[in-house]
């Protein structure tokens, strides 16, 4: 049996190893990604605001070079070497990260990380669908979040075990030995793209046959509420400046953060499956209304249970709104625009992305992180019911 029949756990072998992949990855994202928040504020000793600013400015810049690279990706018929530079301007950023003394160096690293995430995103999603049998890519981007989130469980974990064995150091000093190490299985995923994940971009078929699928009205509209919907998705620092705010540790802030995130990475796959059989437009919906009870939640949050809630719904959330319209977008796509319409779909959210950690920054500023979280809710309330009433199936 050829690679490109083999199946494992019911999935291809490239949909597996790209999964693999990502584990990685993640796992050297979410290694840094818990400490970012504190290091900000009481390393680099930057304000409330400009916090929240360079954390949605570091989540949209990615996105803005999706939709670049998807097109880019169509029209070469490659995926992998966008995949592979991707993978690698990003571990040798994060690694940087131990070098940096202020807040314009870290920025910079930063947005070199979102650089690579933007050049491999569309086309890794494109690679994934081409990858996956018709009707079943739901399953396929669901196993493919559940193992990149599965990464995020396990970042944390080891951030909070290479604490408790650098507590002896300086707090700066053990949170830039923690980004040099992160590049490790960074660097090990980069192995795995380059040696055994397969290209299947050339199998694309050359000559172009039909309309575009962004010509469609559905699309387009479904793209609007994707914009607004971003508006309300703050950047997970405020979840943990919220845990700090009630009073918890870094370490325990980092054991609420393994816990969102083992939610998520046990929800995506599930619920990539169940998409397949029901309706994406339908999951998608309750995502959003998933999502207001969240912020809602973190919002009113004063006890610990209250507060755990809040980060399982929060989980449910994400897995939903990260998984399942990637899926809805690949189905919706011609054979000739998968990496385009999939990097639309990142562009635009990354795009409205950025202003809703700007907002919420600014409420919490300006009256506090309970403001921020309620106006997340009103806005996940308002797309919850224009999913509902506009968009088709």
């Amino acid at each position: 049996m050829s690679k490109e029949e083999k199946r494992i756990l019911g999935i291809s072998w490239n949909v597996f190893l790209l999964g693999l992949v990502s584990f990685l990855n993640d796992m050297s994202s979410e290694m840094i990604a818990p400490i970012v928040p504190t290091y900000l504020t009481d390393v680099l000793g930057i304000g409330k605001v400009i916090s929240g600013s360079i954390m949605g400015l570091i989540e949209s810049l990615s996105s803005l070079f999706k939709v670049l690279f998807g097109y880019v990706s169509d029209v070469f018929r490659k995926r992998k070497v966008f995949v592979t530079l991707g993978y690698l301007l990003s571990t040798i950023s994060k690694g940087a990260l131990a070098f940096t003394h202020s807040w314009w160096d870290f920025l910079t690293l930063r947005v070199l990380d979102r650089i690579g995430k933007g050049v491999r995103t569309a086309p890794r999603d494109a690679l994934i669908a081409e990858s996956s049998e018709k009707g079943k890519s739901g399953k396929s981007f669901g196993f493919h979040r559940m193992m990149d989130t599965l990464g995020a469980v396990a970042g944390p974990l080891v951030a909070i075990g290479l604490l408790a064995l650098l507590k002896n150091y300086p707090i700066k000093v053990a949170y830039r030995y923690i980004f040099l190490l992160s590049a490790i299985p960074g660097t090990l995923g980069i192995l795995v793209v380059v040696f055994l994940v397969r290209d299947k971009g050339e199998e694309v078929k050359k000559k172009i046959k039909g309309i575009s699928a962004l010509k469609s009205r559905n699309l387009r509209l479904f793209l609007v509420i994707v914009a607004l919907a971003a508006l309300g998705r703050y950047s997970y620092a405020f979840t943990l400046w919220k845990a700090k705010e009630l009073g918890y540790s870094v370490v325990q802030g980092l054991g609420f953060y393994a816990i969102f995130n083992a939610i998520y990475a046990f929800s995506a796959y599930p619920i990539g499956y169940y998409s397949d059989k029901v309706s994406k437009k339908g999951i998608i919906t309750i995502g959003f209304g998933i999502a207001a009870l969240a912020s809602l939640l973190f919002a009113y949050s004063k006890t610990l249970p209250m507060l755990l809630m809040a980060f399982v719904f929060y989980g449910i959330y994400i897995a939903i709104e990260d998984t399942i319209p990637r899926a809805y977008m690949a189905d919706l796509a011609k054979e000739f625009e998968k990496g385009t319409i999939i990097g639309a779909y990142h562009t635009v959210f990354g795009i409205f992305v950025f202003p809703a950690s700007i907002i919420v920054g600014y409420l919490w500023q300006e009256y506090s992180l309970k403001i921020g979280f309620l106006y997340a809710a009103v806005i996940n309330l308002i797309t919850m019911f224009l999913m509902a009433l506009l968009v088709k199936d």
